[in-house]
C-alpha cells in the first residue's frame, strides 16, 4: 500500500537516513518507485524517474540558487528566455489560477514566482510516461504524497487496484483512510495541508487560517489532484463546494478539530484498522460526514 501524506518540498532535508531501495530524494521530498519489477530492471526504472526529478528541479526549484526560476527571481534571466519546460509550467500553473478563481497560485506574496504547486505533479506524471514507453505495465510512484498509479490497469484489467493509505494528520503513525486507485478515472492521488510543515499554504484573502488541516484529491491525473488538494486548503470550505461540484474528483477533507467531510464518491465502507490493513475507505473511529457534491 502506497501511502498519501502532507510532505511537501523542503520537508525532508539532504544527508538524512539511508534510504530504501527504490526510493531516493528529490524536490525536498522522498520519492518511492515501485516498477512491479525486481533486479536490474527495477534499478533501471528508479533511475529513469530519478533523471526526469533532476531534470524538473534543475529547471524550478527555489531551494537551488542556480535554478532557472531562482534566476527569474532575481531578474537575472527573463522569463520569455527560460526554457520551454519553466514557460510552460508557468502556463499551466496561470491556468489553475483562473480554473480555481485565484485559490491556487503561482505568485508569492513576495513577488516570486513559485512553481512549486505543479512541478512535482509534472515530473511524475512525466516519469510515469517514461516508465509506459518502456514497457513497464505495472509501477506506482509516490513523491511525497503525490501518488501516480499504471494507466494500463484500466476497466477489464485483471490487475488489483492499488491501495492508498492516507495518513492522519492528527497521529502521523497512523492511517485514516485507504482509497483503491484503478488506474483508469482514479490514477492519482494527492494529499496536501499544515501536518507536516505547518501553515506554508497562502490562504484567500480574509480567510485567516485554512480550516482545513489537511485535503485528499483523488483524479485521473495527478495535476488536478495536487492543484485542487492545495486550492481546496487555500479556499476553505467555499473552495470545496465549488471545486468538488466542477471537477471529476474525489475528496476526503480533515477539519482543525479533527471531523471528516468527504465528497459521496470517497469509499467509507467500515473502518480501517491502525495498521492500516482495514477496508477501503475506513477512517478510524471518526465519521465521515457527506457533502452535497
Amino acid at each position: 500500500m502506497a501511502r498519501a501524506g502532507a510532505v511537501e518540498a523542503g520537508a525532508v532535508e539532504a544527508g538524512a537516513a539511508p534510504l530504501p531501495p527504490g526510493v531516493f530524494r528529490a524536490m525536498g521530498t522522498v520519492v518511492s518507485v515501485r516498477p512491479g519489477v525486481t533486479g536490474p530492471q527495477a534499478d533501471a526504472a528508479v533511475a529513469a524517474v530519478a533523471t526526469v526529478f533532476a531534470r524538473w528541479e534543475a529547471r524550478c526549484s527555489l531551494f537551488d540558487p542556480e535554478s532557472e526560476l531562482s534566476r527569474v527571481g532575481r531578474r537575472e534571466l527573463a522569463l520569455p528566455d527560460a526554457s520551454e519546460d519553466v514557460r510552460e509550467a508557468y502556463a499551466l500553473a496561470l491556468h489553475w489560477r483562473d480554473a480555481t478563481d485565484g485559490a491556487f497560485t503561482p505568485h508569492r506574496g513576495d513577488g516570486m514566482i513559485d512553481l512549486n504547486g505543479v512541478v512535482k505533479a509534472l515530473a511524475v506524471e512525466e516519469a510515469g510516461t517514461a516508465l509506459d514507453r518502456a514497457g513497464f505495465v505495472r509501477w506506482a510512484i509516490d513523491a511525497g504524497g503525490d501518488v501516480l498509479v499504471a494507466a494500463a490497469l484500466a476497466p477489464g484489467s485483471t490487475q488489483p487496484a492499488w491501495p492508498v493509505g492516507i495518513v492522519d494528520p492528527v497521529d502521523r503513525g497512523r492511517l485514516l483512510a485507504r482509497i483503491d486507485l484503478d488506474g483508469a478515472r482514479r490514477r492519482a492521488v494527492a494529499t496536501s495541508g499544515s501536518a507536516e510543515r505547518g501553515d506554508h499554504i497562502w490562504t484567500m484573502p480574509g480567510l485567516g487560517p485554512s480550516p482545513f488541516l489537511q485535503v485528499s484529491v483523488a483524479a485521473a491525473d495527478l495535476v488536478t489532484a495536487d492543484v485542487l488538494a492545495t486550492a481546496v486548503v487555500a479556499g476553505g470550505p467555499a473552495a470545496l463546494d465549488d471545486l468538488a461540484e466542477r471537477h471529476d474528483v474525489d475528496v476526503l477533507a480533515v477539519l482543525r478539530d479533527g471531523q471528516l467531510l468527504a465528497t459521496p464518491g470517497w469509499p467509507r465502507a467500515q473502518p480501517a484498522s491502525a495498521a492500516g490493513a482495514g477496508s477501503p475507505g475506513g477512517s478510524g473511529n471518526r465519521p465521515i460526514s457527506p457533502m452535497a457534491s
